[in-house]
């Protein structure tokens, strides 16, 4: 990277501008470390002449790291006071940069312009799980990509069958592609410090195993299985395939024992019951 980046100096001093607190509502903690922006655009290997949709850009720190790669960006704000300011910044430590903000809440983005293929961003703790399938299920020309969240919740994203934090976000995240965890990050590179640990999550989209149908009816059955996650499936199902004995005999046609729990299911598994339920 070549181009100029914020520091804890830069960032401190845009914010007295905006005469912004960081609020724990919008999940707000500055990236103010450099060294760290470099690392997550790395990761996420992102390549001129590329778009890269980013949610929470906040005072810009990812946003300048992104477009020093010659890539272009999407960038999605709620905040009007830091919407209005981004594209300022930008100008000032990377002019002639490709950027467009949305001011909107993400959660009720549905369109984009430019096709963006690449998905990076910090994400708020309180709304990160929501908003990366709401993007993922919306735009299906995001390839991959590269999320900062809370440690618990991006392990849990990232969990396999059979771990005791495999779950809902676990399946739901494996219907669109392949996710890992790509390395921690320290509390002391956000402003303000958070009272939680973050974690990168990568993630590299395949091809959906069913239509959109399959897909709502797959996530009711996991819902339903993860919201009695102790239950045996013949009774957290119940509620949602006719009883015990519709549930038995639904998860039997499957190929699904019914005494297995969720937390031993694949997301194929889950299509497999959804079908059979019809």
């Amino acid at each position: 990277m070549s181009g100029a980046l914020l520091g804890p100096v830069e960032i401190r001093e845009l914010a007295q501008l905006l005469d912004i607190q960081p609020t724990k509502k919008l999940g707000q903690n500055f990236v103010i470390d450099a060294n760290t922006v470099r690392r997550i655009v790395k990761s996420a290997g992102v390549m001129a002449g590329e778009t890269v949709v980013e949610v929470g850009p906040g005072l810009g720190s990812l946003t300048l790291g992104l477009l020093d790669t010659g890539a272009s960006v999407v960038a999605v704000e709620i905040d009007k006071r830091l919407a209005t300011q981004l594209p300022a910044t930008v100008s000032k430590f990377q002019p002639d940069s490709e950027l467009i903000v949305i001011t909107e809440d993400a959660l009720r983005i549905t369109e984009l312009p430019n096709d963006p293929t690449v998905f990076v961003a910090n994400l708020p703790y309180n709304v990160s799980v929501p908003v990366l399938l709401h993007f993922l299920e919306r735009f299906p020309t995001i390839d991959r990509g590269l999320v900062m969240v809370q440690a618990e919740v991006g392990q849990r994203v990232a969990a396999g069958p059979g771990s005791k934090i495999y779950g809902s976000p676990s399946v739901k995240a494996a219907w669109y592609g392949d996710f890992s965890t790509a390395g921690q990050v320290s509390r002391q590179v956000f402003w303000p410090v958070p009272n939680v640990d973050s974690i990168l999550v990568r993630f590299n989209r395949h091809e959906q195993p069913g239509t959109e149908a399959e897909r709502l009816s797959t996530f009711e059955l996991v819902d339903a299985a993860f919201q009695q996650r102790r239950k045996m499936l013949r009774q957290a199902l119940s509620g949602v395939l006719g009883g015990s004995i519709g549930a038995s005999a639904t998860l039997e046609a499957a190929g699904v024992a019914p005494t297995a729990r969720g937390e031993e299911l694949t997301v194929a598994d889950f299509l497999a019951v959804a079908r059979a339920r019809g």
